[in-house]
């Protein structure tokens, strides 16, 4: 299967581009799956398809963090054809929500998870991790949950510290935290986060799963769940290059 974003000229350019190498038929082997597109429609595949196939992701986007590079498309022709790739199983957040009308589901996310404040408002949030108080009461626009993959999105921006994408980590990073200024933290694996919402009607939250939306939340539970999603990266990728030359040092 070759999933494309239609609506990138980039994409679709680099879709004709390769199939002009590898001949129009080519197709990759079960269960591997070629995306061409940014790292949001890598996150849109996974949470449209599910996690049952593994994704070989394609740069057409911007930062492309996610993705493999694709600068030179003879080198990714002869590898795909050539089949030569690595698959890496990567742990996704999962988080277990209760809204304010005692409605629940659990979601799941490659990047991060977060709370943010719905109104001008700041959020007051307790914090919870492994059964230890964090934080009674910390009044933010609201809290990041990352992987290590999805540290160097938002988690990124708001303070948090990019790392490196083999670590299995879960990062919680405070979005403009006022009161405590709480720091930025990389937990183990094992770790369980829950938040409890404050003044649930005068400062309504919502959470939001890779850019998915739900509102009017009061409760999250948020763990990894390990081997969760699987990419497939080329032999001439580099993840520490990537990260160094992406977003440590980008040129």
């Amino acid at each position: 299967m070759i999933l494309c974003d239609e609506r990138n000229p980039r994409a679709t350019a680099l879709r004709e581009a390769l199939l002009e190498r590898l001949g129009p038929t080519w197709l990759p082997p079960e269960p591997v799956s070629l995306v061409m597109g940014g790292d949001g429609f890598m996150l849109r595949t996974v949470a449209d398809h599910g996690t049952g196939r593994t994704w070989l992701p394609l740069n057409a986007g911007t930062l492309g963090f996610l993705m493999n590079d694709v600068g030179d498309l003879d080198l990714v022709a002869r590898e795909l054809s050539e089949r030569s790739w690595r698959v890496i199983a990567f742990p996704m957040v999962e988080a277990s929500i209760v809204k304010t009308d005692g409605t629940t589901s659990t979601e799941s996310a490659v990047n991060d998870v977060y709370l943010e404040r719905m109104t001008g408002q700041a959020a007051r949030l307790q914090l919870r991790v492994s059964g230890v108080t964090v934080v009674e009461q910390l009044v933010a626009d609201g809290l990041i949950f990352a992987t290590a993959l999805g540290s160097t999105a938002y988690a990124y921006s708001a303070g948090g510290q990019p790392m490196h994408p083999l670590l299995e980590v879960l990062q919680i990073t405070p979005i403009c935290p006022h009161r405590p200024k709480l720091p930025s933290v990389a937990l183990p694996v094992n770790v369980v986060a829950e938040v409890a919402v404050e003044e649930l009607d005068r400062r309504p939250v919502r959470v939001v799963v890779d850019g998915r939306a739900v509102d009017h939340v009061a409760r999250v539970r948020v763990r990894l769940v390990r081997d969760a999603v699987r990419f497939a990266y080329l032999a001439h990728h580099d993840f520490t290059q990537q990260l160094l030359e992406k977003v440590v040092f980008p040129r």
